[in-house]
C-alpha cells in the first residue's frame, strides 16, 4: 500500500497539471468545459477515492494471487509477451466489469458517481467511487490466473491501466482517424457519457476499443446527434459522498416499500433502473425525458466563492499529498484519521457549494476540531518536520475555513447563478 500511496504523490500533480491546461486551453479559445463548482466536486470526489483505497478499505471476495495459485495450468515465460497478454487480459475484465456496472442495479451504484457529472472533461475522469466496497474484479482475471501471468505484472499493469483512461475525458480532441478503429477516443468516450437514446450504454471499453465492436456496444459520435451528459435520474447535489449512495439508498428504500418479496430480492440484480410495480406507481422519481431542455444543476456562487472553493480543493490536495509524503511514518489509526478529516472537509465545502443549512456547522466543527489537534498535539501528523511553522499554517487555514463557512451562509453575497473558469 505504500508503493501505491508513493505512486499517486506524483500521479496527482500529473493529473493537475493537465487539467489546468486543458482549462487554460480553454479560455485561450474561448470554449470553455469547465465549470467552478462542478469541477471542485469531480476532483473532490477523486480525492475521496484515493484516500479510500490508499487505505485499503472494503471486503475482497477473492485475491488475484489466490486465484493463480488454484487455476494456473500453465506458466508464461516473463518476457515481453506477458505484458501484452496481460494488458488484454485486464483490458477485457475492464470491460466486462464496466458493462456490469451498466446493466446490473446494485453494481451501477459503484459506477453511477464517474457518469453524474453534467459536464465533460478532465476533471469528470476523476468522478470515481468510494462505494466499490465488494471487490470481485480478480474473478473476471481468471483467464489471466488459468495463462499463470505473475501478480506481479498484474499489479503494476493494473493502475498504468486505470490511469491512461484520464486523457479521453475532454471534448476538445475531435476524432482520430484511423486509431478509431484500434483504441478508446476522446470521441467514443463522450458517446458513452451521453444520455442521448442513441448513446446509453455504448462504448464500454476502457482503452481497447475492439471488445465494442466484437460484442454490439459501439457506437459512433454523430454529428447530427450533440452528445448531452450526466445521468437520467440527476444527482442534485455537488457533494461526492452523497452521489455514491444515492442509487444504493433508492435500491434500499424500493426493496423496503415493495410488498412483493421476490421483488425485495431481485431488485439488487435487475437491469439498472428497474423498480417494483407497486414501489414504481406510489414513489415515482423524475427522470429526464428530453436530453436537450432539462435544467442542469446549479446553485448561488460568486467570484469571491468560486475563489474560496478552489482555495479549499487546493489546500485539500495538498493535505493529501502530504500524508503520502509522509505515508510510512503514519501507524494505521493515524492514517485513518487524517483520512477521516479529509473526507470531512470535503463534506463540508461541498455541503456550503450546494448551500446546505447545516454545512456551516460542518465547516465550524472541521476547523474547531483541526485547530484543538495542532493545539493539543503541538503539530500536524509530523508536518513541522518538513515545514517551519507548518502547524501555524494549518491552523490558520482553519480559522479561514470557520469564518469561510460563516460568512458564505450569512453574508448573502451569492449569486444564483453558475460562473464559468476564466
Amino acid at each position: 500500500m505504500e508503493a501505491y500511496a508513493t505512486a499517486l504523490l506524483y500521479a496527482i500533480p500529473f493529473f493537475m497539471i493537465l487539467l489546468a491546461v486543458e482549462i487554460l486551453y480553454g479560455y485561450l479559445i474561448k470554449n470553455q468545459k469547465h465549470n467552478v463548482q462542478d469541477s471542485v466536486s469531480s476532483i473532490s470526489s477523486g480525492l475521496t477515492n484515493i484516500i479510500k483505497d490508499s487505505l485499503g478499505r472494503g471486503v475482497i471476495l477473492v485475491t488475484y494471487p489466490y486465484l493463480l495459485d488454484t487455476l494456473a495450468v500453465t506458466e508464461i515465460e516473463n518476457t515481453w509477451l506477458v505484458w501484452i497478454i496481460a494488458f488484454i487480459a485486464i483490458d477485457f475484465a475492464g470491460y466486462w466489469n464496466h458493462r456490469l456496472s451498466h446493466k446490473i442495479n446494485f453494481f451501477w451504484n459503484q459506477h453511477v458517481i464517474h457518469h453524474s457529472s453534467e459536464e465533460f472533461n478532465l476533471a469528470c475522469a476523476l468522478r470515481q467511487s468510494i462505494s466499490n466496497l465488494l471487490g470481485y474484479f480478480p474473478f473476471l482475471l481468471i483467464p489471466a490466473a488459468l495463462l499463470g501471468i505473475p501478480n506481479e505484472v498484474i499489479a503494476i499493469l493494473a493502475p498504468v491501466h486505470l490511469f491512461a483512461q484520464f486523457w479521453y475525458h475532454t471534448q476538445h480532441i475531435g476524432k482520430l482517424g484511423f486509431l478509431e478503429y484500434i483504441i478508446v477516443t476522446p470521441s467514443q468516450h463522450r458517446v458513452h457519457h451521453a444520455i442521448n437514446p442513441e448513446y446509453i450504454d455504448k462504448n464500454l471499453g476502457q482503452l481497447l476499443c475492439v471488445w465494442d465492436r466484437l460484442f454490439g456496444t459501439f457506437q459512433e459520435e454523430l454529428d447530427e446527434v450533440p452528445p448531452q451528459y450526466g445521468i437520467l435520474k440527476p444527482a442534485r447535489t455537488w457533494n461526492p459522498l452523497y452521489i455514491n449512495f444515492q442509487h444504493f439508498w433508492r435500491l434500499l428504500l424500493d426493496a423496503w416499500r415493495t410488498d412483493n418479496l421476490w421483488d425485495k430480492i431481485r431488485i439488487w440484480f435487475m437491469p439498472t433502473g428497474w423498480r417494483p410495480k407497486d414501489v414504481l406507481e406510489a414513489y415515482p422519481i423524475q427522470v429526464i425525458e428530453d436530453v436537450y431542455t432539462f435544467e442542469r444543476y446549479k446553485t448561488a456562487t460568486s467570484t469571491l466563492f468560486n475563489a474560496y472553493l478552489i482555495f479549499q480543493l487546493l489546500t485539500t490536495t495538498a493535505f493529501l499529498l502530504f500524508m503520502f509524503f509522509n505515508y510510512g511514518n503514519l501507524n494505521y489509526k493515524e492514517l485513518l484519521m487524517y483520512g477521516g478529516l479529509i473526507f470531512l472537509g470535503i463534506y463540508g465545502y461541498t455541503s456550503l457549494m450546494d448551500g446546505a443549512s447545516y454545512a456551516v456547522w460542518v465547516e465550524v466543527f472541521r476547523g474547531v476540531l483541526g485547530v484543538l489537534i495542532v493545539l493539543i498535539t503541538r503539530d500536524w501528523f509530523g508536518l513541522n518536520v518538513y515545514v517551519v511553522w507548518g502547524s501555524l499554517m494549518v491552523s490558520v487555514y482553519f480559522v479561514i475555513t470557520i469564518t469561510g463557512g460563516i460568512y458564505f451562509t450569512f453574508s448573502k453575497t451569492l449569486e444564483p447563478k453558475n460562473q464559468l473558469t476564466t
